[in-house]
């Protein structure tokens, strides 16, 4: 299965830890570092992305709420039947760092998952659910 993963651009690093957990689940995730080269259409190539996929994660950190890229992922995928239930909101840090109320309220029926970046165990419960949906 294709997976698409939103998050801000400051959420790099912990992007490439739940992409590599995805992967090792036997998951197909769209890399734009190794997708988008230099004089490429970014948007473009983003959009496909979008297209192609068949599920998305969505780091829903500060910067992610804030982001207007991650916030059109999301809009896309409520919009698309083949997300449905394969749209996987990732609430990250603990409950004192991001609460359930910071969480648009659309995403609050979807089967979200917290995601503590010191327990190892938290990216494999993200593509437990992407697969349990499959």
């Amino acid at each position: 299965m294709r997976v698409i993963l939103s998050h801000a651009a400051k959420d790099s690093e912990l992007a490439r830890r739940i992409a590599a957990a995805l992967t090792a689940a036997g998951l197909t995730v769209w890399d734009p570092v190794a997708e988008i080269l230099p004089g490429d259409n970014w948007a473009a190539k983003a959009a496909q992305a979008l297209q192609e996929s068949e599920a998305m994660v969505v780091l829903l950190t500060p910067d992610g709420l804030e982001s207007d890229w991650v916030r059109r992922d999301m809009e896309y995928a409520l919009g698309e039947i083949r997300f449905k239930q394969r749209l996987i909101p990732v609430l990250v840090g603990a409950a004192d760092e991001l609460a359930e109320q910071d969480v648009p309220w659309i995403l609050k029926h979807l089967n979200t998952v917290r995601l503590v970046e010191d327990d190892p165990a938290s990216a494999q419960r993200v593509a437990e659910a992407i697969l349990k949906a499959a």
